[in-house]
């Protein structure tokens, strides 16, 4: 199936945002068969919020990354929601952004390290 780029109205701020082909490619991948109702932004708000919230889970109840045990002595590490500088995709990064540098999806990142 062909995809073609789509302006979308965000159901929160009103601003219109686009939906690529390839975000609509990924979303038939996992199953998905609307499109996204929020823009990348207030997806990201959205979700600090309810992480914030502490209805997310927590690393240290699962474990740490790739199933190693994060010892209970170290806090759990915290998480920033940013837009991607490059692709505008909404990210988690594990530092707090400033607003004099760039910030990159892992995507892009692994892009802009590889030049």
């Amino acid at each position: 199936m062909s995809y073609t780029d789509r302006n979308v109205t965000c159901a929160d701020c009103g601003v219109e945002f686009v939906h690529s082909a390839a975000d609509q490619e990924f979303y038939a991948q996992k199953g998905f068969t609307s499109d996204p109702k929020r823009c990348p932004s207030c997806r990201a708000s959205r979700r600090a919020q309810r992480e914030s919230s502490g209805s997310g889970y927590d690393v240290r109840d699962i474990g740490g990354p790739r199933g190693y045990e994060r010892g209970d002595d170290r806090p759990a590490r915290e998480y920033f929601a940013v837009i991607c500088s490059k692709c505008g995709n909404a990210a988690q990064v594990p530092f707090r952004p400033r607003q004099d540098k760039p910030v990159y999806c892992s995507d892009c990142f692994r892009e802009v390290q590889a030049v």
